[in-house]
């Protein structure tokens, strides 16, 4: 097992061979990879019956089972993911906002690879896949740190990865794995001056607020999404009820569900009895407020904590406003700048709650479920970015390159 210093000087001789690589040598790894998953089902299947199998000794909740399971149809989506970012344009080498100044210098922006990526993570084993694709697509060597929780299965999917580019004639380095788990190796990724240009988390709250609070190299913060639906009092209430149920019950454990529900006083009577029972067939649990309560029936009385929380299970946190005003207000006091949406006809609301409501995405009648760089059509995805430098939103190729200025002379030198 390599040290965390290794796996830094690793990293970076690699990145400067991976630099070199064309559009073409970089597509066909990912297709060759993309074929190895396909071909090794079963081996990552029984990788992932082991980190269940702990998961569930070690009483991890169900929905964070759920991000850690594979099966057949999610290794396919995996390999999709691969083949997608494989036919999507190379943005290494585009050349852009090239003007020539008074003194005859042409000036220009090139895109380049950003050398050596480091992706912290959780128990969600798709993310090795994504991200070793993405990252090798934009040129820049990958240092991935899982979760224990998924130690066998990211351990196999990256081992058949780096046969694939070995077997290429390439540097295996290209993607590494760090296999301690330990907190310790996390922390000390975190500090990896020198040897990882860009640091990103991908997890929950706790993992983010430990990344920022202990890295020394740069980080792109992601993904805690405590994400809102506010129902109008001009909404169409079939159209709500169907958006919030797939916002929060479709799948709760990913960072883009729905975890408030803001209602218009006005349309709470007939629209809350609707979706609490609709709710309650996903076996969703609602925390409602006082006034919501009097239409939900059945549910617990929600606390301040609620509106803030995160729960990435099956918890819906209810809330009646007055106004939208009011839904504004709750959201810009609780929101982590995520996703939110409005259902509503009235154009001119619908309007307010885009301009105004200050979050990476922002949804007309349409579930945050949506805040995917797939569903976006950027391929696979390496987070959602909810901070305002570099990239916000979800991060696909542009977002995991750089830039370097070119400049064209004819002898000129400066008076």
């Amino acid at each position: 097992m390599k040290t965390i210093q290794e796996t830094g000087v690793a990293a970076v001789a690699a990145k400067r061979r991976q630099a070199k690589l064309t559009t073409e040598e970089k597509n066909n790894i990912l297709m060759s990879a993309a074929q190895s998953l396909r071909n090794n089902v079963q081996m990552i299947l029984d990788a992932n019956k082991k980190d269940i199998t702990n998961a569930k000794e070690s009483g991890i909740k169900p929905s964070l089972i759920d991000r850690l399971t594979l099966d057949d149809g999610r290794i396919e989506g995996m390999a999709d993911g691969l083949e997608q970012v494989a036919k999507l344009p190379d943005p290494i080498g585009e050349v852009i906002n090239m003007k020539t100044l008074p003194n005859g210098l042409t000036v220009g922006q090139k895109r380049v690879p950003m050398g050596v990526i480091g992706i912290i993570y959780e128990a969600r084993p798709n993310v090795t896949s994504d991200a070793f694709g993405l990252c090798l697509k934009a040129g820049s060597a990958v240092i991935l740190r899982g979760g224990k929780e998924a130690i066998n299965s990211n351990t196999t999917v990256v081992n058949l990865f780096r046969d694939v580019i070995s077997s290429m004639g390439y540097d295996s380095n290209f993607v590494q794995l760090i296999e301690d788990t330990s907190r310790e190796t996390a922390t000390a990724m975190m500090r990896m001056n020198g040897y990882i240009d860009v640091l990103i988390p991908r997890g929950g709250a706790g993992l983010i607020r430990s990344v920022i609070q202990n890295a020394t190299v740069p980080v792109i913060e992601t993904g805690v999404g405590n994400c809102h639906v506010y129902v109008d009092e001009s909404a169409d209430i079939d159209k709500a009820v169907a958006i919030i149920v797939n916002a929060k019950a479709q799948r709760p454990s990913v960072c883009n569900a729905a975890e408030t529900l803001l209602v218009h006083k006005n349309i709470a009577p007939e629209f809350l009895p609707k979706a609490a029972a609709a709710l309650r067939e996903k076996n969703v649990e609602l925390r409602c407020d006082d006034v919501a309560a009097k239409y939900v029936g059945e549910c617990i009385p929600a606390t301040e904590s609620d509106w803030a929380t995160e729960f990435l299970d099956y918890i819906l946190a209810v809330k009646v406003v007055n106004d939208l005003d009011e839904a504004l207000e709750h959201i810009a006091l609780y929101s982590t700048g995520h996703s939110e949406a409005i259902v509503s006809e009235n154009y001119t609301n619908c309007q307010r709650f885009l301009n105004e409501v200050d979050s990476a995405a922002v949804y007309v009648n349409a579930s945050t479920r949506f805040t995917d760089g797939n569903e976006f059509g950027f391929g696979a995805e390496i987070g959602i970015s909810t901070q305002k430098l570099h990239a916000r939103g979800p991060m696909g190729l542009k977002e995991l390159t750089t830039t370097k200025y070119i400049i064209y002379g004819n002898g000129q030198i400066r008076k």
